[in-house]
């Protein structure tokens, strides 16, 4: 046993000395990508932003201007914030996987408070109106992608911050969490659109077929939700993109699956 330590010591030595030596390089056109990225995901808020200010009349917690808090809040939270989230592990390739962890997981929570704020805005705003609650496509979407949202991060925590989860039972689940990642992220920019058209349908009526200025300012916001999605979708599912291991973190884990669950890493 004493044997069997040192080496794994002396392993880990070896694998922080050829970290020290050097870092991943990053793709050359990921850099690039992420920038398009986060001006597409920018452009949208302010476009949402200026959208409910021109035609919508501002926005306010109380009295008719309380509704358009929820899309604002919706875009910067299940949009723009979780977006930001699922790009920390390709934007910081080289940091420690704990600090990368933690920023990925408070990006998250800072999406899930301001879509809750969303929430609470339209749902309060429909009890003052006496309008009826949860009736369209929208609204159903609406709280699946909640739900779901609420359902990954809970999971997420338990799994890969909490120091609970064993190496194997955070390897098997791994896969699922990024792709549930994803299909809520797609989930969510399926929502908006929804709740854009809706919006427009409930207040121009016939005259959207007009060319109406507020109809074509929205139809131009809807497009580039999408692109931010593709952009994003496009970056993640590069997989010459993705994070690659450090040699600490490789050290770390061979050394603690073997201590906890009696693997060898030579076996694997």
């Amino acid at each position: 046993m004493p044997g069997a330590l040192s080496g794994r010591l002396l392993a880990l030595q070896l694998f922080s000395m050829e970290s020290r030596a050097g870092v991943a390089a990053t793709p050359g056109a990921l850099p690039y990508y992420v920038a398009l990225s986060q001006l597409l995901g920018l452009t949208v808020v302010a476009m949402t932003g200026a959208w409910l200010g021109l035609y919508r009349g501002g926005i306010a917690w109380e009295g008719a201007l309380q509704f358009n808090v929820h899309p604002l809040c919706m875009v910067i939270g299940l949009i723009f914030l979780q977006g930001d989230a699922l790009l920390v592990y390709r934007v910081f390739r080289n940091e420690a996987k704990r600090t990368t962890k933690v920023l990925h997981g408070l990006l998250h929570v800072l999406a899930l408070i301001i879509a809750l704020v969303g929430l609470v805005a339209v749902f309060d705003y429909h009890r003052q109106k006496g309008y009826a609650d949860l009736y369209s496509l929208h609204s159903w979407c609406g709280i699946l992608v909640f739900v779901l949202y609420f359902m990954q991060w809970l999971v997420g925590f338990s799994f890969f911050l909490f120091p609970g989860a064993s190496f194997s039972l955070r390897s098997r689940y791994r896969p699922q969490h990024v792709f549930f990642g994803a299909t809520i992220f797609v989930l969510s920019l399926g929502t908006a659109l929804l709740g854009l058209k809706e919006a427009l349908l409930f207040k121009l009526g016939a005259k959207y077929s007009t060319f109406e200025a507020e109809g074509v300012l929205a139809n131009v916001l809807g497009l580039l939700l999408a692109s931010f999605g593709v952009t994003v979708l496009y970056i993640l599912t590069r997989a010459d993109w993705k994070r690659p291991p450090q040699a600490e973190e490789q050290a770390l884990s061979m050394d603690f699956k073997t201590l906890t669950e009696g693997d060898s890493p030579s076996s694997q």
